[in-house]
């Protein structure tokens, strides 16, 4: 499984890493995401699994978001701990990609 770290870069950006996960066959990803960055590894999740786009529509015919995971983790700090939220989303891609050529 690979993953991907989200943070403060654009959706897309995030897309086309997970498209290109996939194409080098890895068809198992889980966004990782804390803080801010949390909302955008679910944006990413869902335009991932609609295929919504010129992006995501390379992804294989099918989708799903095998799990999220959601917690907290303590980080110290120089003089205190800070706590800070965090997701897991683990997407899957199932069968062959599109072909390039189609389009």
């Amino acid at each position: 499984m690979r993953t991907i770290y989200v943070g403060r870069k654009p959706v897309h950006a995030y897309v086309a890493a997970v498209l290109r996960a996939m194409q080098d066959g890895d068809r198992d990803v889980e966004l990782v995401a804390r803080g801010n960055s949390m909302r955008t590894a679910i944006d990413t999740a869902e335009i991932c699994r609609r295929r919504n786009g010129n992006i995501a529509g390379n992804l294989p015919p099918e989708m799903f978001n095998r799990g999220v995971e959601i917690g907290t983790e303590e980080i110290e700090m120089e003089d205190s701990v800070r706590i800070l939220s965090y997701v897991k989303i683990h997407l899957e891609g199932i069968g062959e990609m599109p072909d390039d050529s189609e389009e």
